[in-house]
Parts: C-alpha cells; structure tokens; sequence
C-alpha cells in the first residue's frame, strides 16, 4: 500500500463510492411528470438538410468526388446558353489576327491576307497545294482581310495564297526560290514554341 491509500481522505471517499444511493421515490416521480410534459422535439426536413454534419472520406474517395465535380462542371459548361442562344461548343472560336512572320504559340500558325478579294485560300506543303483544303475567312466586315489559323509541325514551310483563283506571294513573308512551275511561293518556318 501507497502513502496516498492509507490518507483518510481516501478511506472515506472509499467508504461514500460504496454507500448505496438512496432516492426519494417522490422526487423520481416529478422528474418523471417534467420529462412527460415536455413536448416532443420537431425537426422540419428543411432543418434536417442545414443542420452541419461530419463527413470523412478516403483519399480514394475524394479523388473520385472531385474528378466527378470536374467532369460535370466540364459537361454542363457545353451547354450554357449565352445571350444570343448559342451554346459554348457552337461559338466560334476567336482567332486574334496577327501579322505574317510575327512569333505564334507552340506551332499553330496564323496566316492573314490583307486585300479585298471575294475568296481567299491556303496552299501549302502542308495540305498538298489543295486550294479548297485551307479556305481563310474575313476577319473585318469590309473583307479587308482574311484569316486562318492551323497547327503546322516545326520546320520550314512553302505556302502561297489563292486570291479569285490567283496564286499570291505572301509580301511580309520571304520568297521561297522558284518550284519551277513559274508560281511566286513564301516561306514560313516553324521551330519549337514559336513560328517566324
């Protein structure tokens, strides 16, 4: 036995703990009646949905719960209206005009004509001189100029424009030397993350 044990404090608070608890049978009998009295805790649906509670998920789970809040928010987002009832998929896209031998992102190219004309086309080694493959669209509503943008691998390219079934140089591009059958070409290269 420990000093603490022998203390009398210890004794008789031993001895209370093992005292039986005798209650009043009356007193029990009024908590009884309270309790009963008391009316009943209503809880509204509304109530059940704000009230706070916990929740734990695994790492698993949580991967897979914002992958999912990804793709809907991806999903619904095709499909929101704008003012004039176009969806976001059937916008298209804009395409800032730059000018001919400027730097462009990674290896999509923008090529632009300036001039009037009634159709303007591409053609290049890189859609097989095919003047219907690449048509460009007017950028200005005066038909001043004319754009398009394609991906084009890095290197050097050999490009003209179409004009009314014309074949045009470029005039802010180099001339490429002469392909032999009498049609002034340009050249653009490409290298890896810009274009010149």
């Amino acid at each position: 036995m420990t000093d603490a044990e022998d203390h009398p404090y210890v004794e008789w608070i031993a001895r209370e703990a093992r005292r039986p608890v005798a209650t009043d049978p009356a007193a029990r009998a009024r908590v009884m009646e309270f309790v009963r009295r008391e009316p009943a805790p209503r809880f509204s649906v509304w109530h059940r949905l704000v009230q706070p509670r916990a929740l734990s998920l695994s790492p698993l789970a949580s991967v897979a719960l914002a992958a999912g809040l990804v793709g809907i928010g991806i999903f619904t987002g095709l499909f929101v209206l704008r003012r004039d009832g176009q969806t976001l998929a059937e916008q298209p896209l804009a395409v800032a005009p730059t000018v001919s031998g400027l730097p462009a992102s990674d290896t999509v190219v923008t090529f632009i004509f300036a001039g009037k004309a009634s159709q303007v086309s591409l053609v290049g080694d890189f859609n097989g001189w095919d003047a219907k493959a690449t048509p460009m669209t007017k950028v200005v509503p005066q038909g001043t100029y004319w754009s398009v943008t394609l991906p084009l691998s890095a290197g050097r390219h050999v490009y003209a424009f179409v004009v009314d079934s014309q074949w045009v140089a470029d005039q802010h591009a180099p001339l490429a030397p002469d392909d032999g059958f009498g049609r002034p070409n340009s050249v653009r290269l490409v290298g890896r993350g810009s274009s010149l």
